[in-house]
């Protein structure tokens, strides 16, 4: 499960970026895309649970979760748009870090020595990884950042819903918070669905079933179940080998090359990941990348 997992994840972005050159505009792919994964999960969640509510204190929470959804899918559909998806797969190992940093800003957890080595490791493959993209023709600097602002709301939104996992079934919350962030996204994407054309190929239509079912309902079955028989500890390992997937999924897919300055930033990244990992405990539940 945690393998399939990763694996669906890790396809998703090659899968993104392939029908955002092949006809999709980013915010109708977005919009309708996540209208379609949330009635299949909320189809899903009712089913099991016969209930969506969460208490009124939590709304709160729910609501703060879904707007970082929502950013998040922006910065990831025109990061994707414009830069390679091994860039941008590269610059997603950052998320763990980020994580790290964003607890101790809100003084939820105290981190030692070792996790400031490993943040450095990885920040400095990032820069690396950002001035090799620069270099070529295929990506552009605005579609570094926003990977990076990609792996930031990620990792701002796993520690928002970490209290509400600890109350709440994991599907309840991602079928509520799905849904709330769906809703500026689809006023934001309005203009594009109307205008949008879908004469697509067999092949785009593939792949647009795919990023709905693969990375955004299946993976969240897979992964909380995996989690429930495992343990969180476990299952993050796995998490992390995403970008490793996902750049090996470009690289064959897209035909894209990783130039020196990349290749030796991604094993910077992946070196600061491992050193932060070897003392610190994953946070429990983390949920997958969608």
């Amino acid at each position: 499960m945690l393998l399939g997992t990763v694996l669906l994840w890790a396809l998703n972005i090659t899968v993104t970026r392939y029908v955002l050159l092949h006809g999709w505009s980013p915010l109708a792919y977005g919009t309708i895309r996540y209208l379609a994964a949330i009635t299949l999960f909320i189809a899903f969640t009712y089913r099991r649970e016969r209930s969506l509510r969460v208490a009124r204190a939590d709304v709160p929470l729910v609501v703060l979760a879904g707007l970082l959804i929502f950013a998040n899918q922006i910065c990831f559909v025109y990061g994707v748009k414009l830069a390679n998806a091994s860039t941008v797969a590269l610059l997603l190992g950052a998320i763990p870090v980020f994580i790290g940093l964003i607890t101790v800003m809100l003084r939820l957890e105290t981190l030692q020595g070792e996790f400031w080595i490993g943040a450095a490791l990885t920040f400095v493959g990032v820069g690396l990884v950002a001035a090799g993209a620069g270099s070529g023709l295929e990506s552009s600097l605005g579609g570094d950042v926003l990977a990076l602002c990609t792996a930031l709301s990620w990792a701002a939104y796993t520690v928002a819903i970490a209290p509400l996992m600890r109350r709440y079934s994991p599907y309840r919350i991602s079928a509520l918070v799905l849904g709330v962030g769906w809703v500026p996204l689809a006023v934001l994407g309005t203009r594009q669905v109307a205008r949008q054309q879908y004469d697509f190929g067999w092949k785009v239509w593939l792949g647009f079933a795919y990023a709905v079912i693969g990375p955004l309902f299946l993976t969240n079955i897979l992964w909380f179940t995996a989690i429930d028989r495992v343990g969180p500890s476990r299952a993050s390992l796995f998490a992390n080998l995403e970008p490793f997937f996902a750049v090996i999924f470009a690289l064959l897919l897209l035909s894209e090359r990783l130039r020196t300055l990349e290749l030796a930033g991604g094993l910077l990244i992946f070196a600061g990941i491992a050193y932060e990992r070897v003392w610190r405990r994953a946070p429990s539940g983390l949920p997958p990348l969608e």
